[in-house]
């Protein structure tokens, strides 16, 4: 199994991507089965895993510190800040600040939660748009030189912001939604990553659970699944969605795959400098997501899919318009 280049590490082209075990779908899973999970990832190999500030409002850096403490010098842990969990007088509330002074008290909390004395790969979660980039990105190179951070990261930017971000100090990785059918890094992004030599690492990269289950029930979501705020999960779009699904499933049952396989392969396969982090609250369900590592498709296989599943044939935004304003990634539509 060969690894892939992020910054000055060498990793397995998939990772732990760790926000669904604290927040975001479903009910989060105890910290008994949360910690099933993980202990099952680093069994399997697994040597990078992804969190950050904002992932249950600390509780999911706070979850995984006492399980990767013993695992250090093994793994490449990743975490982002620059929005987080702000308490006001009404409860606990998203804010994005990338003011120089709030990435660095993010990252002071999170190396605490995290019970580590640096952080191997820092991201830079939102672009603040009320922030220079290049002033974000300085913060960033400071805690670099402090030795709180070993190498940096931007998550959800455009080409343009990259490359500016990059002549402040060198990029590691940039993070985006990407998948069959969130195909926006294939505008410029991808590219941008190739030529700067900056590894790109795909979140969701099974669409969000759309590429895994052919009867999910939209309806059935649970009241704060992040999904419900999402254009193609609303009932008309995604009814519209799942006809893509009945020639996708039989495609994977051809080749004998999973799913979830034939998504993760479809994108290790596309791009060789690319990092998947699926996540899953399930340990048979990563096991299976780790088996796609040695899976590559054939470039008929690669044009079936593409040509069945892309974003002319997705009905619906990947995010509604409050979440799109707060993202700097290009988009199909402008």
């Amino acid at each position: 199994m060969s690894k892939r280049s992020i910054g000055p590490f060498q990793v397995h082209p998939i990772g732990l991507g760790c926000m669904n075990l604290s927040h975001a779908y479903c009910t989060p899973p105890t910290a008994q089965a949360a910690a099933k999970v993980v202990h099952r990832a680093l069994d399997l190999g697994m040597d990078l895993f992804d969190t950050a500030a904002l992932y249950g409002f600390g509780a999911n850096e706070t979850l995984l510190g006492p399980l990767l403490k013993a695992h250090r010098s093994e793994i490449t842990l990743c975490s982002k800040g620059g929005m987080a969990g702000v308490q006001f007088p009404d409860g606990l509330k998203r804010v994005i600040d990338g003011r120089p002074e709030a990435i660095k008290k993010n990252c002071e909390d999170s190396l605490m939660r995290l019970k580590t004395d640096v952080i191997d790969l820092y991201y830079l979660h939102r672009w603040d748009k009320k922030v220079p980039i290049e002033d974000s990105v300085g913060a960033l190179a400071d805690l670099i030189v402090q030795g709180k951070v070993r190498a940096i990261g931007l998550s959800e930017v455009s080409s343009a912001t990259i490359k500016k971000a990059h002549q402040v100090h060198p990029i590691s990785a940039v993070q985006t939604e990407y998948s069959l059918w969130s195909r926006n890094p294939e505008i410029a992004v991808l590219k941008t990553c190739k030529d700067l030599g900056i590894a790109f690492v795909a979140f969701s990269p099974v669409a969000r659970g759309f590429l895994c289950s052919i009867d999910l029930d939209v309806t059935q979501l649970d009241a704060k699944d992040i999904r419900r705020a999402m254009p193609r999960f609303e009932p008309e779009n995604f009814k519209k969605n799942q006809t893509l699904l009945p020639e996708y499933f039989k495609l994977a049952k051809e080749l004998g795959y999973s799913p979830a396989q034939l998504a993760l392969s479809w994108l290790l396969t596309k791009e060789p400098q690319l990092i998947a982090i699926p996540g899953t609250q399930n340990a048979d369900h990563l096991a299976d997501n780790w088996g796609a590592v040695e899976l590559t498709l054939s470039e008929e296989v690669m044009q079936r899919l593409e040509g069945l599943i892309n974003h002319k044939t997705v009905t619906g935004p990947r995010y509604n318009a409050q979440n799109s304003v707060e993202v700097d990634t290009e988009d199909f539509t402008s």
